[in-house]
């Protein structure tokens, strides 16, 4: 298969999964409620903790987490790209279209969530010891403060931080570079998307995370 057409189809299949909003759909089919109207306004498996409850918070963070794993894992495979080097290319460009689907779904007017259960999906296959730096900082931080923002920043750059000593002393070289450019651009991208939890935490006003206290009404 020529390439280009390989990128093409991945970049497309990658983004229209990762825009599918699982949060949004939970919030309309278990309580009839449109989640960007409820809490944070976020689509993202916190605030559909917080607004409906824990199972369906949970419910979320998999089917995110999920729809980053799939294509990430499957295209490549499925558009049988020859070279080695080449599947994690194609690997990294699923990833990083399903993280911007997530993030900037079309159908929601590009107002999605801010990626970090989609992204997670994703560096569970690139990158699985990057992945379980990540999830140590994120469960730690959750630990210490119970401020989900804080432990997803703290979990990009934890992740980070060990893709590029496992890619070291080259990190940028050719094999590798899409990685690399990866394990530094999606870190930054999660931070900027917390933008307005930093402003928060800056001024003592971020709220620790708490699962919503009671059930939502039935439909």
């Amino acid at each position: 298969m020529d390439e280009t057409f390989s990128i093409a189809i991945t970049v497309v299949a990658a983004y229209v999964v990762g825009a599918t909003p699982f949060g949004l759909i939970i919030g309309k089919t278990v309580a009839g409620i449109d989640i960007r109207d409820a809490g944070s306004g976020n689509i993202g498996a916190t605030n559909v903790g917080r607004t409906l409850g824990a199972k369906w918070g949970v419910v979320v963070l998999l089917l995110d987490a999920t729809k980053g794993l799939l294509p990430t894992l499957l295209l490549p495979l499925c558009l049988k790209s020859g070279e080695i080097q080449n599947r994690e290319l194609l690997g990294v460009i699923a990833g990083v279209s399903t993280i911007v689907g997530h993030m900037f779904p079309f159908w929601l007017g590009f107002r999605g969530g801010k990626g970090v259960a989609t992204s997670l999906g994703v560096v569970v296959v690139l990158a699985p010891w990057g992945s379980l730096a990540g999830l140590c900082g994120f469960a730690l931080t959750v630990f210490l403060t119970r401020i989900i923002a804080l432990s997803s920043m703290i979990a990009a750059i934890a992740f980070g931080v060990c893709q590029m000593i496992i890619l070291a002393p080259k990190p940028f070289a050719t094999e590798h570079i899409a990685l690399a450019i990866f394990s530094l651009a999606i870190p930054l991208l999660i931070i900027v998307r917390h933008r307005s939890n930093i402003g928060r935490l800056i001024r003592g006003e971020e709220k620790p995370f708490s699962f919503a206290s009671r059930k939502p009404a039935e439909n």
